[in-house]
């Protein structure tokens, strides 16, 4: 939709906001046993895992080292699914992996658009400390 076009800034930083803030709730929960599923720091995959979650969330969240968190993260998904789901067959609606897959290519798009209109970093980059 034409109108929407002059909001494709904000509407590409809100969507960077809502990913990383969603995908630290998954490292949360993970490394902190809260919102719903229990602490997995016991199995090393999942603490990595959790610590790129819950880190490179937040950093994307905020668009902090955006690019670098969303690269990570992407490549997280990825083997994610590659480990997790894609053993269980191909299609992604079959093996429970469509998130995994989604959020893998959300965050490979973060990586080559960056931190967008609404950042911490930008916030700073304009003001003269």
């Amino acid at each position: 939709m034409p109108f929407l076009n002059r909001f494709s800034d904000h509407l590409y930083s809100l969507m960077r906001l809502m990913a990383g803030f969603l995908f630290a709730c998954h490292g949360a929960q993970k490394l902190f046993g809260v919102l719903g599923g229990p602490a997995m720091r016991h199995v090393p995959l999942m603490l990595a895992a959790g610590i790129i979650e819950f880190f490179g969330g937040l950093l994307i969240a905020l668009g902090v080292f955006t690019v670098f968190a969303a690269f990570i993260a992407s490549g997280e998904m990825a083997t994610g699914y590659f480990l997790g789901h894609a053993p269980h067959g191909f299609w992604p609606i079959r093996n429970h992996g469509e998130l995994a897959v989604l959020l893998c290519f959300v965050f490979l798009y973060i990586a080559s658009r960056g931190d967008g209109t609404w950042s911490v970093r930008r916030f700073l980059k304009g003001k003269r400390i």
